[in-house]
Parts: C-alpha cells; sequence; structure tokens
C-alpha cells in the first residue's frame, strides 16, 4: 500500500498527515508518542482532496469552531482499539468522558462484564489519528489531565480551546 504524506502548521506545532490516497490513516501533532517514525522517509507528499478536506476541518477547529463531520478516514488496529476509537469519537465537542466510563460504554456494548479503564487508556494512547478522533477529551476519573501522546500542555491547551476543562485550580 502506498502512503501519502502531509503537513499542516497548527497553533500547537506542526502537524503530520497521512493518507492511502482516499481517507486519512494518520494525524499527529509535532513530537507525540506513538509517532510511526518511517512514515516521514517512505511517505510521498502529494496534495489530494483528502489532505485539503483535513485542512478545513482542522481551520474550523483551531479557530474554536466545532469542526463538524471529520473527513473519511481508514483505521488499522486491533479490535480492541477500534472499538476504544469508535467511542472517542462519540464523545461531542466541548465535552470529556473518563477512561472509566468508556470501559463500561465498551462492556455494556459487547456485553462483557468488565472492561479494564486502563485498557482503554492504551488504546487511546495508540489513537492515530488525533484531534479528529478526540483522545484529548479523555480525563481521569477525578477530573485529572492524565495521559496525553501529544503532551499534557498541549492537552490542557486543547480542552480550553474547545471550554471542555471540566474543573478549576489546581487540578489543570
Amino acid at each position: 500500500m502506498q502512503v501519502f504524506v502531509s503537513h499542516y502548521d497548527s497553533p500547537h506545532g506542526e502537524i503530520i498527515m497521512s493518507s492511502d490516497g482516499e481517507a486519512l490513516t494518520g494525524l499527529w501533532l509535532e513530537g507525540q508518542r506513538y509517532f510511526p517514525q518511517t512514515l516521514s522517509s517512505t511517505g510521498l507528499v502529494r496534495i489530494l482532496p483528502i489532505f485539503g478536506q483535513a485542512c478545513l476541518w482542522l481551520e474550523r477547529y483551531f479557530h474554536g469552531e466545532n469542526p463538524g463531520e471529520c473527513p473519511t478516514l481508514h483505521l488499522s488496529g486491533t479490535p480492541f482499539q477500534l472499538s476504544v476509537w469508535e467511542m472517542l469519537r462519540l464523545i461531542p465537542y466541548g465535552e470529556t468522558a473518563t477512561y472509566g466510563e468508556i470501559a463500561k460504554q465498551i462492556a455494556a456494548k459487547s456485553g462483557r462484564q468488565y472492561v479494564s479503564a486502563r485498557a482503554v487508556g492504551g488504546a487511546v494512547a495508540r489513537n492515530p489519528i488525533s484531534l479528529m478522533i478526540p483522545c484529548h477529551r479523555v480525563i481521569g476519573a477525578g477530573g485529572d489531565l492524565t495521559g496525553y501522546a501529544g503532551g499534557l500542555d498541549r492537552k490542557r491547551k486543547l480542552l480550553m480551546l474547545e471550554k471542555a476543562l471540566p474543573f478549576q485550580g489546581d487540578k489543570c
């Protein structure tokens, strides 16, 4: 499969996008953990309609607007990761959810008695399409900002942009 890449300069650093030519397959903030290191050396830089759509979405997002539905995505992951990422997509703009809440929703949806919040956290951390699959909207049970592959400072700024911080004071 051929991989195409494009770049977007955001207020929070460079964003690298990847595509299979039809849909977005990745979107990473500069310096983000779990960035595929081989992408920048193997991807072909090309202007594609999907990158234009992604840039428009990002423009609206970084102007503090609800950007609406994201462009077409092709996700690759384990069945568990895909289920977690689907749950992330259901968190509305300007709102947050906890790892535990997501674990309970996945357990109920799959008919399991229990799903670990820690396992959810592992899948959230490996989200290949930051912002559009809003892993930054997931917080700790006590409202703490925890675990964001793009860095906690960025997570705080993204939640502030969305006016989604559910707490005040020292917890941010």
